[in-house]
């Protein structure tokens, strides 16, 4: 029986830069405003993370540096997806070295896999690690999706713990519970599904409003999780708002143009992510307001 890697809110971290390369001091401060905020888990290289823009360097210095901050007191899972299966196995086998607790493979991008090649993708990658796995599917992003028969195949896997569905596909997602085993974990990929998704049996949240509102976004799943729909759908209306404005932009242009708000960031993205439009920056900084960020 497999455990959950985490259960709650794991945030999906930005990657600060400077004018050479990643802020490794910024970093170290938004890890540990994580941490007091409760986030329940750090998922780092991610999409949020502008992973795809990193060097190899870059991202293996992120991930070793996340481990050592964090020290083990909450789950460090590492983004190691690639649309090449080599790399992908290359990323996943340096991260365990580095000591994550898992690894977070995103469906392979721009190559359109079959499901027969998704399903040979994902095995291949978990047969060469020795870390638990979750999937991630965000089809808006990489142009193909896992179906419900791919997941119930990839659950019997035993370094396969899970995924993070960010189709925002309900059908899809309750095909997948009532296909998996019930220690194939689902987490929310996207922040205004966080409560449904738990409602129908996920385990909690992948969350890039966490990286602004970590204490929120944990008191968000544990409503979930103590089945308390009251004030889950009462904490998920309220967050709305914030969520909507970190998403009127590609991710994660809002959410890093947020926190150089709050000055604990440099603004800076790199192409080909640019700078928000000035009517958006306006609105962004005016929910800010609202929220009491600034």
């Amino acid at each position: 029986m497999k455990s959950p890697i985490f259960t709650g809110s794991a945030v999906a971290i930005i990657t600060p830069f400077n004018r050479e390369t990643v802020d490794l001091l910024a970093l170290g401060r938004l890890l540990e405003l994580q941490i007091a905020g409760h986030t329940d888990a750090i998922v780092v290289c991610g999409t949020t993370g502008e992973a795809a823009t990193m060097s190899y360097v870059e991202r293996m210095r992120t991930i070793e540096f996340t481990v050592r901050q964090v020290d083990g007191r909450v789950p460090v899972i590492a983004g190691t997806g690639a649309n090449n299966t080599e790399t992908a196995i290359t990323l996943s086998k340096d991260a365990a070295l580095a000591g994550v607790d898992a690894l977070l493979v995103v469906t392979p991008f721009y190559n359109k896999a079959t499901q027969g090649g998704l399903l040979r993708h994902y095995t291949t990658i978990a047969d060469a690690v020795d870390r638990p796995m979750i999937l991630c599917n965000v089809p808006s992003r990489t142009g193909v999706c896992v179906g419900a028969e791919t997941y119930a195949a990839l659950a019997q896997h035993p370094n396969i713990a899970g995924v993070k569905e960010a189709s925002g596909d309900f059908s899809l997602i309750q095909e997948t519970l009532l296909r998996c085993p019930e220690d194939f974990t689902l987490w929310s990929g996207n922040d205004e599904d966080t409560a449904a998704i738990c409602m129908l049996g996920g385990k909690g949240v992948i969350s890039v409003a966490a990286n602004l509102v970590p204490q929120a976004m944990h008191d968000l799943a544990a409503a979930c999780l103590r089945n308390d729909c009251r004030l889950a759908g009462q904490l998920q209306l309220q967050l709305y708002p914030l969520i909507k404005a970190l998403f009127c932009e590609v991710n994660p242009i809002p959410v890093k143009t947020a926190l150089a708000m709050m000055g604990l960031c440099e603004e800076r993205l790199r192409l080909p992510l640019c700078e928000m439009t000035a009517a958006h920056r306006r609105r962004l900084q005016e929910v800010l307001e609202e929220y009491e960020l600034l």
